[in-house]
């Protein structure tokens, strides 16, 4: 068995040790490095995990290295990682966003083997939807190990080129907020109407969690399923049409668009 080392102790590099653990991954190969004890040794006492205070103490004692870091430290933790020991048999799993392959490369060096991925926050709970990209250095080995680990966390897909990250970071890496907000709206209504703040939201999330269950489970589109329940003349369609006069799928498009150019224009800062 591989064994694994995350540099950082962050929401989304707990979430995917969280996985690993609970599908079963020994804990003894898994350590965490950062420099607060006290997030590395939450995660140690949870899960049984090693754990270390240095970077390198971690990365010389994993096979694949786990780079969950805030975005602007990460070239400094590549460079460190490759100036003090031999990397040329580890893998990097970066969960950064905005710090492309070629950036991480700049620091590891043009053979390292490197796989981008982008989360989301439901990951958390084991129900996140995770792009992933690789370098031409990982090996079928790499690729497999990699979508072991990322499926403790939820779904995973492979994409065909590295530009396909922004485009999927406007839509689920980003998208469970556009949820939130449509969800808040709706319970601020709510609470116009006159039902408290908890019987409001316990309304709203129960609505939203099952129409997304009804999407999981039927195989029919989306606009069937919204067309099904939408009966002529009917309540539903009268609030639709307030929703279609206000352009609603335009501005999603707009927000969306705006999601994938922020992404762009962050890593290309990062150079």
């Amino acid at each position: 068995m591989k064994k694994v080392a995350f540099i950082g102790a962050g929401n989304m590099n707990g979430a995917i040790l969280a996985g690993m653990v609970n599908q079963g991954f020994n804990a003894n190969d898994i350590m965490v490095s950062n420099p607060s004890a006290a997030k590395r040794e939450a995660l140690a006492e949870q899960y049984g995990v090693l754990h270390s205070s240095d970077n390198i103490v971690a990365a010389k004692f994993a096979d694949v290295i786990v780079l969950g870091v805030k975005p602007h430290f990460i070239k400094q933790v590549c460079a460190e990682i490759a100036q003090q020991i031999d990397i040329a048999d580890k893998c990097f799993i970066s969960v950064a966003a905005g710090i492309s392959l070629a950036q991480m490369q700049s620091e590891l060096g043009d053979n390292a083997s490197i796989i981008r991925c982008m989360p989301n926050t439901p990951a958390q709970l084991g129900l996140g939807m995770t792009g992933v990209f690789a370098n031409n250095s990982i090996t079928k080995a790499d690729e497999e190990f990699a979508n072991s680990l990322l499926t403790g966390i939820g779904k995973v897909l492979w994409l065909q080129t590295e530009a396909e990250i922004d485009n999927l970071l406007a839509v689920s890496a980003s998208g469970p907020a556009y949820f939130f907000a449509f969800m808040e709206a709706m319970q601020n209504k709510a609470i116009a109407f006159g039902f408290s703040e908890q019987t409001a939201r316990q309304l709203v999330q129960q609505t939203a969690a099952g129409a997304a269950q009804m999407v999981i489970e039927n195989e029919q589109s989306i606009a069937t399923l919204r067309e099904n329940v939408t009966s002529k003349g009917g309540t539903t369609q009268a609030a639709l049409n307030v929703l279609s006069d206000g352009n609603m799928s335009e501005l999603v498009a707009q927000a969306m668009d705006a999601a994938k150019a922020r992404s762009i224009e962050i890593t290309t800062s990062n150079n």
